[in-house]
């Protein structure tokens, strides 16, 4: 008896690859954001008045109130792309964790780490960007007074290391898969994306500091 042998592979459509594109470039899009997002905070650090001319800067050329939006739709386009690959079922779950434990490897841990963080942050970045978005002009002043509040801050203690570890991944993630990262150069690069994201964490956790010591 002969037994066929042959494996069939379904063929990757060109709307697949056209799609992951799309995800890519969001991507890249939201890690620059959150990037000069997290340094254009971190201003209060020098004050009140380098926070609020930065917010002034951004809403007199009409940065904030057309960049806004348009960050709230490359958040969600980026999700609903992702999403395709996340696994949602309960049974997927318990696949995507055998594996990941069978498996034993850091690229993979990354990526489960990287599915918690986003939904999280679909969720909270969402809450975030509708109470900013729906309170301009920005201030320094509604800022400190959001983060005194007690529940704020706790929110985005949460939220903080999140997004930078869902960004860092990301970024990584995006040049392994594309190339732009050998597999020369991926111990360096993580060991780079550790640093960097440390960096941004650290750098959040100061900022928000600084608030709850801003006078309202």
């Amino acid at each position: 008896m002969r037994i066929d042998s042959t494996v069939y592979v379904p063929a990757v459509s060109r709307q697949a690859a056209y799609l992951d594109w799309l995800q890519m470039l969001t991507g890249i899009c939201l890690v620059l954001f959150m990037y000069l997002h997290a340094l254009f905070v971190a201003s209060i650090i020098f004050g009140t008045r380098a926070f609020n001319a930065l917010a002034h800067f951004f809403e007199h050329y009409y940065l904030a109130q057309v960049g806004g939006p348009i960050i709230f739709l490359i958040f969600l386009t980026h999700f609903i792309l992702a999403a395709r690959k996340i696994p949602f079922s309960s049974e997927q779950q318990k696949k995507l964790w055998f594996q990941s434990k069978m498996l034993a490897h850091r690229d993979t841990w990354l990526w489960v780490v990287q599915i918690v963080s986003a939904m999280i942050i679909l969720i909270m970045g969402a809450i975030h960007m509708w109470v900013v978005l729906t309170d301009m002009p920005f201030s320094a002043d509604k800022s400190a007074a959001r983060i005194q509040s007690g529940f704020w801050l706790t929110f985005y203690l949460i939220l903080l290391p999140m997004v930078e570890l869902h960004v860092g991944i990301g970024w990584y993630r995006l040049g392994v898969k594309w190339g732009f990262i050998k597999s020369q150069a991926r111990k360096k690069a993580k060991r780079f994306e550790f640093y960097l994201t440390g960096f941004f964490i650290l750098l959040g956790l100061v900022t928000l500091i600084r608030f709850l010591f801003v006078k309202i």
